[in-house]
């Protein structure tokens, strides 16, 4: 409960005991025909009724009760019942409202029949009309409640809901732009690392070869700055949706020349029918399965052949390669390992299903890797 809801309830709570003993001064102002003891007795229960409301807020019923019980000593206790009975309305369920003003009419006609001579039906008809005013208020106020609460609820629950949306849209965009950057960049990377590492090796090598593979590395050094560039420029901009130039099929000449220069003897078998024309997805797809195994090929086998492919089986392409397992006696580019979570999740998302791992082929134990992507129709 915040301060000032606090404060509020407090001066509400003066406000009803102070309407509660000006009840009091009212029955006390007319008292003729009363004998002594039983005016200083209304008072009394009066005064004490009234303070009983400060209370009201923390046992609501009880506080109820009580000032049932003092209704059929005086009335003086009027005020501080329509107090109470409202509290009860305003905070429990209608059964235990109902039940209350039963009881408070109840000490109302045993007043009357004991203290006053008076019709107990004008009493009771004139005590349930006065009761059920706050009954009504107090149920009103009750519903309004709840209905802010519920309102309250729902926007809290809006906007937890909200910011688990933002945070997974964050998510997802944080992967898709680490996902840009593996695929961009990687590939270029491992080339320049390679061919510096051939430098590293053979000292031996002529001025003509050391200026061949110095041309070649800054040109794959220039292109991966020049992906970083365009990607890290998308970012600045703010508008993560402005088309990229993306890699198709007719890309994967460039990717088996780049790795021929690097030294690895690649082998590409197309068997793809001629007029097959495949969407811009699944090309694009196809471009990173092949970049991907070549890439980890130059990791993890440097100088081992590879062969690859791609061919139409039934409804589904079929995209694979397969290169030796290298033998360990080869200084390996380090990788952080989520490029092939990242190309699954790239094959998924485009409908197929991908495999990859050790296996036998033709030549041997070989690791194999393997794509089906949905064949256009």
């Amino acid at each position: 409960m915040t301060l000032l809801r606090k404060h509020r309830d407090r001066a509400w709570d003066v406000a009803a005991i102070v309407f509660a003993l000006l009840l009091v001064l009212s029955v006390a102002a007319g008292t003729e025909g009363m004998t002594t003891t039983r005016t200083v007795v209304s008072i009394v229960v009066g005064v004490l009724g009234a303070v009983l409301l400060w209370w009201r807020r923390r046992w609501p019923i009880e506080i109820a009760v009580a000032l049932a019980v003092c209704a059929v000593l005086t009335d003086a206790v009027g005020g501080a019942e329509l107090v109470a009975v409202f509290t009860v309305a305003s905070r429990k369920s209608w059964r235990v409202t109902t039940a209350v003003v039963v009881l408070h009419l109840l000490a109302s006609v045993i007043w009357t029949t004991v203290w006053v001579e008076q019709s107990i039906l004008y009493i009771a008809m004139t005590s349930l009309a006065f009761l059920s005013i706050p009954a009504a208020w107090g149920i009103v106020v009750k519903s309004r409640r709840e209905v802010i609460d519920s309102l309250r609820e729902r926007a809290e629950r809006a906007e937890s809901e909200s910011n688990l949306r933002a945070e997974t849209v964050r998510g997802l965009e944080r992967e898709r732009i680490a996902r840009e950057m593996h695929d961009a960049l990687a590939h270029r990377i491992s080339l320049v690392s390679l061919h510096a590492g051939a430098l590293e090796v053979r000292p031996d090598v002529g001025a003509r070869e050391v200026e061949a593979l110095a041309s070649t590395i800054r040109s794959n050094a220039h292109g991966a700055l020049e992906d970083l560039r365009e990607i890290l420029g998308v970012l600045r901009s703010g508008d993560v949706n402005v088309p990229r130039p993306q890699p198709s099929v007719d890309d994967i000449a460039a990717l088996i020349e780049d790795s021929e220069k690097a030294g690895t003897q690649v082998t590409f078998v197309d068997e793809m029918p001629a007029n097959l024309s495949l969407p811009a997805s699944a090309s694009r797809t196809v471009h990173r399965v092949i970049q991907e195994g070549l890439t980890n090929a130059r990791k993890h086998a440097p100088g081992l052949p590879v062969r690859c492919g791609i061919t139409q089986v039934d409804n589904e392409i079929r995209v694979w390669l397969e290169n030796s397992i290298g033998t360990g006696g080869f200084a390996t580019v380090p990788g952080s390992r989520s490029g092939m979570i990242g190309l699954t999740e790239r094959v998924e998302l485009a409908g197929g299903r991908i495999e990859y791992g050790i296996a036998r082929s033709s030549v041997g134990v070989v690791y194999r890797l393997e794509a089906w992507l949905p064949c256009p129709k």
